[in-house]
């Protein structure tokens, strides 16, 4: 491998902050790749819902990783993290620059500083947990995993569904709680690549009115067709309620609106309400998370 600094810009900040643009504008200058990182945009069925780009953006600019999944498979920190390198492999080998943009900083954290060695999970395993969850409901399976691993139940929230199945099917293949494997070292990057991260972080206020903006141009869209589409496929077992997909910020309100269970109005408060509460999440987490490294060069920008 070349000892040559090879550059990835890296593109962050909470949903609605601008970050899309601002990779199309950096695309421009330095000749790049927009290689997505986020984990809802990975996935076909919403893509309007999920804000993934618009033809007028994928025409601006080359895009990877977006849209690549059909929502019944499982995608996780490891799985992008193998589908990122090889993309930002391929754009070194065309001579671009890769560009990632997106805000599932866990992400991002994995492939910037690496990932502990945890197992794979065989399948008939991971169908047991789904199976589990599905039985008992997450708050129960939360007990379970906190009894198997203090330290994960204490990080988990009781309704994280996903996590604490896969938090028990770890346990339950390799006979050591996932916080064992998290503990151990981890496998990093290329020594010669070098992340320049640029962080979007806009004041509270402006980041509400753009996240309630952003919705009302869904709901004036055809976001509706998406979620109605999605539900089918549900009902019709196509796709089962644990899949990555379902928690899309925003589906659960817009499908209880189609179901009559609730009204426009109230599905509105509720998407909008779900995603002001990630943004804040997201907007701590980079702020406290990405730090300057060797290999991490930190820089803030406005959107």
């Amino acid at each position: 491998m070349s000892d040559t600094q090879q550059n990835i810009i890296v593109i962050v900040g909470p949903t609605a902050s601008g970050k899309s643009a601002h990779g199309i504008t950096q695309a421009e200058k330095h000749d790049g790749v927009i290689i997505n990182a986020d984990s809802m945009q990975v996935y076909r069925d919403l893509p309007i819902l999920t804000a993934q780009p618009s033809d007028e953006d994928l025409e601006a600019a080359p895009h990877k990783l977006y849209s690549i999944l059909d929502g019944t498979v499982k995608c996780n920190a490891q799985q992008w993290t193998d589908m990122a390198r090889a993309e930002i492999e391929a754009c070194f080998a065309d001579k671009k620059t890769p560009i990632l943009v997106g805000g599932t900083g866990f992400y991002l954290k994995s492939l910037m500083e690496g990932l502990s060695p945890i197992p794979d999970v065989p399948d008939d395993i991971r169908d047991m947990s789904n199976a589990l969850l599905e039985m008992i409901g997450a708050p129960a399976l939360h007990a379970i995993v906190s009894a198997q691993d203090p330290e994960m139940g204490k990080q988990l929230e009781k309704n994280d569904s996903q996590r604490l199945a896969h938090a028990w099917a770890v346990y339950e293949t390799t006979g050591k709680p996932l916080s064992h494997w998290q503990n151990l070292p981890r496998v990093g990057p290329p020594e010669n690549w070098h992340f320049n991260v640029i962080r979007i972080l806009p004041e509270r206020d402006t980041l509400k009115k753009r996240i309630e903006s952003r919705f009302d141009q869904m709901l004036e869209g055809n976001v509706m067709d998406e979620v109605i589409a999605l539900h089918e496929r549900i009902e019709d077992g196509d796709i089962d309620e644990t899949a990555g997909i379902i928690v899309a910020h925003g589906f659960r309100a817009l499908r209880n609106y189609h179901l009559g269970k609730i009204d426009l109005s109230e599905a509105r408060h509720i998407g909008i309400s779900d995603t002001k509460k990630y943004a804040k999440r997201q907007f701590t987490w980079f702020k406290n998370q990405i730090k300057n490294t060797k290999n991490i060069t930190l820089t803030e920008t406005l959107p």
